[in-house]
């Protein structure tokens, strides 16, 4: 693991930081704040995954999250939303499909398969490094994340429900199968046999009997991909039927931007701390 930058934030560290990932088979980065209190022990993990086009430098730079995670003790995990390098494939001129645009997902279709592996990546390689490099208490987790982000939130809850004790999101893609944005990259990715689809879709999860314990969800009314690529209701109807709390708040007036994300970031991290418990002393 090579250090890229580090800097000193309300009493904690902003670190930014790469690695040569064997599931993407390329070099990622990442970026952690370490909070003023893990220099007492082991702190409780949050991890944030960001959206379509993004990287880690996005909330980092526009998510206000530094002084409320140093005030609750968290540690902030900002992975990024893809592979990248000269020499894995891309579509630039589709942004919904290849750079900054993995959709948390292993793909199984070619050319994309040999590189775009980042549910292994976000779910396996990435945690063992950061479990061995950092003052986390593993065994207290959360994730969250925006957009393509908060869909990959929700469905890797539901599919590590042992392994999350809280789950939350911003303007999350809750039915991928369905929404305009989304269906051409899971096909692209997963092939056009939508039953393979399924474990990362958050409503067909929950159709299919997956379980969480609870989740917290915040969209704005004025999204402008609200009707056609986010539909919460989706996951509002299936999180009611099957009988999984789910506070579904609905922001009048607030887009898809991270101006919306910063102003309801604090609610979030604190509904985490309060899951997760106060950091190890």
């Amino acid at each position: 693991m090579k250090t890229v930058s580090q800097s000193k934030a309300h009493g904690g560290v902003q670190g930014v930081y790469s690695h040569d990932a064997t599931s993407t088979q390329c070099e990622m980065t990442f970026a952690v704040f370490t909070p003023p209190q893990a220099a007492e022990g082991p702190c409780p993990v949050v991890w944030y995954l960001s959206g379509l086009t993004c990287t880690h430098q996005n909330v980092m730079d526009k998510g206000e999250y530094r002084r409320m995670a140093a005030e609750l003790g968290l540690v902030v995990i900002c992975p990024d939303t893809s592979p990248r390098g000269d020499q894995i494939h891309d579509e630039k001129d589709n942004w919904q499909i290849g750079t900054g645009a993995g959709f948390y997902v292993d793909a199984t279709q070619d050319p994309w398969a040999p590189n775009y592996q980042m549910y292994s990546y976000i779910t396996e390689e990435l945690p063992q490094l950061v479990a061995g490099q950092f003052p986390v208490d593993m065994d207290h987790q959360g994730i969250f994340g925006h957009s393509m982000g908060g869909h990959g939130a929700l469905t890797i809850a539901l599919n590590h429900p042992d392994r999350f004790r809280s789950c939350s999101a911003f303007a999350p893609i809750v039915s991928p199968s369905t929404a305009d944005w989304a269906k051409n990259a899971l096909t692209t990715y997963l092939g056009s046999d939508q039953s393979a689809w399924r474990a990362h879709d958050a409503c067909a999860l929950v159709e299919n009997g997956k379980r969480f314990d609870e989740f917290l969800i915040d969209q704005g009314d004025a999204d402008q991909f609200l009707d056609e690529g986010l539909k919460p209701w989706l996951f509002e109807d299936a999180c009611r039927k099957s009988g999984i709390p789910l506070t579904l708040r609905m922001q009048p007036g607030y887009d898809h931007s991270y101006n919306f994300i910063s102003t309801f970031m604090e609610d979030h991290l604190r509904w985490h701390a309060a899951r997760l418990g106060a950091p190890k002393t």
